[in-house]
């Protein structure tokens, strides 16, 4: 049967989903007109088809965002891609595909946008005369190694760039295609101009497979700390995002696990549910654990002021409440139990220049 699409909402009838972290598309809440499917009462079926990730690739004339934010230890950052395969139905990220017309639901983990010439643009900028060296971060929005990554190689090309210029960096995580790099990193380390912030959410490779369905599952996870701690990088276990009911109770199991893979830093955040996030993750709660939905959503607004989310600078990532402040102190004392470090990972930005050319002269010193 044919369908007219008026607007962008839930899955299509003969659209077959496989491995998604949502099944519906929320409409872009900048525009003006909304979408949905509706029968032309013509009964000839419609072909299934399996939904497919497509790539697109954009020039971008500036490669470093920045921000100003009091709650992020950074003040620059760089996403190789827009919008993240991985699907994880709570990412935090899933608003920014708005700002492109796409839906933050299924368009934000099928519709990707990728910067292969990012490298290039990063040299122009760090060769300018008014740049200044201080850390850059790379995975805070979407994940730099996720599954395109194994074959456009945008994120090996930044690092090259960053390792010539003697550039530090910090990463975060889920992918495992970040130790085909282990070479390049390494030799930052050395250096201590890099380190790795690992996300592992849960021990429960069936959970983890529902939550965050083409992320590698935990054990995956947790031989990438072990070989990036065997390379000599420094790795920080972020268990993020702490879901009441389904993953606060694994907390000390999660670090325990990690620190024994060979982490020696750890953060935790509670969940966060900014915006479309909110109904996407309603929306997989009753999908999934229909039984404790509401159990759920209402732990999570007790830890965001009764809302489903908080977006206060200082407690949106940290949360309120009982049962928050129980969650911080369990933290606090596994930490201490564990021999976790609890001061900041430093880098060195002291060597920062531009790499040697062909024909330069020599240093005596």
């Amino acid at each position: 049967m044919f369908y007219f699409c008026l607007m962008v909402g839930n899955q299509k009838p003969n659209e077959i989903l496989k491995a998604r972290g949502t099944a519906t598309r929320p409409a872009v809440r900048y525009d003006s007109l909304t979408r949905s499917s509706e029968a032309d009462g013509w009964d000839i079926p419609d072909e299934d088809f399996v939904l497919k990730t497509e790539v697109t690739c954009e020039t971008p004339r500036s490669v470093i965002a920045r921000n100003t934010s009091p709650d992020i230890s950074f003040d620059r950052s760089i996403n190789p891609y827009r919008g993240c395969e991985h699907g994880c139905v709570y990412c935090f990220a899933r608003p920014s595909h708005a700002y492109l017309g796409l839906s933050p639901g299924l368009d934000f983990e099928s519709k990707i946008i990728a910067k292969p010439n990012a490298a290039d643009v990063l040299v122009k900028e760090l060769s300018r005369r008014s740049y200044a060296c201080r850390p850059l971060a790379i995975g805070t929005n979407t994940d730099p190694y996720q599954p395109i990554e194994a074959k456009m190689r945008i994120m090996r090309s930044i690092l090259q760039v960053l390792r010539d210029w003697n550039h530090p960096v910090s990463i975060v995580t889920r992918g495992h295609t970040i130790l085909r790099d282990l070479d390049i990193l390494s030799t930052m380390a050395e250096r201590r101009q890099t380190a790795v912030g690992v996300s592992v959410t849960t021990l429960d490779a069936a959970l983890a497979r529902k939550l965050e369905p083409r992320a590698p599952p935990p054990v995956v996870r947790l031989r990438m700390i072990r070989e990036l701690a065997n390379a000599g990088i420094p790795v920080r276990a972020m268990i993020a995002p702490v879901i009441p009911v389904l993953t606060d109770a694994d907390l000390e199991a999660l670090l325990q696990a990690t620190r024994d893979a060979g982490a020696t830093r750890a953060s935790m955040m509670p969940i966060r549910l900014p915006l479309e996030v909110a109904p996407l993750f309603r929306d997989w709660l009753e999908r999934h654990v229909p039984g404790q939905a509401k159990h759920i959503m209402n732990q999570i607004q007790a830890m965001r002021g009764g809302r489903d989310n908080d977006p206060r600078f200082g407690s949106r990532m940290r949360g309120e409440g009982v049962h928050a402040q129980l969650l911080r102190q369990r933290f606090r004392l596994a930490l201490k139990r564990l021999g976790f470090k609890t001061d900041s990972q430093n880098l060195d930005c002291s060597k920062f220049a531009p790499p040697p050319r062909a024909g330069d002269q020599l240093s005596l010193f």
